[in-house]
C-alpha cells in the first residue's frame, strides 16, 4: 500500500485530473457533434502534456498513441451497433483492407521515428482542412455520383489510413466527408467508418507501443507511447459523457454547434502552429 501511495506524486495527480477532463470533453463533443473522440482527445492531451512540462520531443507521440488505444474499444462497440442496423459496407471494407493497412503501417513506422513537431504539424494542417470542410461545405454537395474503383480507391484508403494513424484518429473524420462527397449514403458512411476505426487503431496502437519503449521523456506510467493513466481514465469517462452530449444535441442548434466545433479545431490548429514557430 505504501508503495502504491508513493506513486501518487503531484505530477501524476495533476496528470490524472487533466486526463479525466479530457475524457469528459471528448465524450460530450463526440455525442454532441458526432465526431470521433480522437480529433478531440489528441489536441487536449497535447495541451495537457504541454502544461505538465512533458518533453516536446515525445508529447505529440504520446497523445497520438494514447488516442489510438482508446479508439479500439470504442470502435468495437460502435461498429457492433452499426452492424446490427445493417449500416456497414463489408464489400468496401474488404476492398480497403490492403491499402488502409499499408497506409497505417508505413505512417506508424515513420511517425514514431519522426520529430515531435512533424506530428504536430500534420495534425494542425489536416485539422484546419477538416474545420474548413465543416464550415464551408454545402449540405448535399458531391463531386462524384459513386466512389471511384481501382487504384484511386486504394489510394484513398492509404491516405485515410496513413493520416489517421499519424493524427491518432479513427478514420471517420476523413472517410465520412470523402464518402459523402462521392454520393455515399451518410448512414452507410458513418457505419463503415466505425469499423474502419478498428483497422486503423489496432496496428497503429501496436506500432506506437513497440516503437515507444525505453524512449526518455514520456509521462509517468507510459507503456511505449501510450499513457496508461490516459487510457484508463479517458476511456470510461468518454463512454460515460457521450450520452450527455447526445442529450445536448437534441436541445441545441446542430449547424451552429458544428460551426463552434470547427472554430475549436481552427483555434487549436493555430495554437499548435504558433507553438511550432516560437
Amino acid at each position: 500500500m505504501a508503495d502504491l501511495l508513493s506513486l501518487l506524486t503531484p505530477d501524476l495527480l495533476l496528470l490524472a485530473a487533466g486526463l479525466l477532463i479530457t475524457g469528459v470533453a471528448a465524450g460530450i463533443l463526440s455525442g454532441l457533434l458526432g465526431v470521433g473522440g480522437g480529433i478531440v482527445i489528441v489536441p487536449v492531451l497535447y495541451h495537457v502534456f504541454t502544461g505538465l512540462g512533458v518533453d516536446e520531443a515525445v508529447r505529440m507521440h504520446v497523445a497520438v498513441g494514447t488516442s489510438l488505444a482508446t479508439i479500439i474499444p470504442t470502435s468495437l462497440s460502435s461498429s457492433r451497433a452499426h452492424r446490427r442496423k445493417g449500416s456497414i459496407d463489408d464489400a468496401l471494407l474488404k476492398s480497403w483492407v490492403p491499402s488502409v493497412f499499408a497506409g497505417v503501417v508505413i505512417a506508424t513506422l515513420w511517425g514514431t521515428q519522426a520529430k515531435g513537431w512533424v506530428l504536430t504539424a500534420v495534425f494542425a494542417v489536416v485539422a484546419l482542412a477538416v474545420a474548413a470542410n465543416m464550415t464551408f461545405r454545402r449540405e448535399g454537395w458531391t463531386v462524384a455520383d459513386h466512389l471511384p474503383t481501382g487504384w484511386i480507391r486504394q489510394a484513398l484508403g492509404a491516405v485515410i489510413g496513413g493520416l489517421s494513424a499519424l493524427m491518432g484518429i479513427g478514420g471517420g473524420t476523413l472517410s465520412v466527408p470523402i464518402l459523402s462527397a462521392c454520393s455515399y449514403p451518410i448512414h452507410r458512411a458513418v457505419g463503415t467508418a466505425s469499423a474502419l476505426g478498428l483497422m486503423i487503431a489496432i496496428p497503429g496502437t501496436i506500432g506506437f507501443l513497440i516503437n515507444g519503449l525505453d524512449i526518455p521523456g514520456r509521462p509517468p506510467l507510459s507503456l511505449g507511447f501510450i499513457s496508461l493513466p490516459g487510457l484508463l481514465l479517458i476511456l470510461p469517462t468518454t463512454i460515460l459523457a457521450a450520452p450527455w452530449g447526445v442529450r445536448l444535441a437534441h436541445v441545441l442548434n446542430g449547424p451552429r454547434l458544428r460551426q463552434v466545433f470547427a472554430f475549436f479545431l481552427f483555434i487549436t490548429s493555430l495554437r499548435m502552429i504558433y507553438a511550432l514557430l516560437t
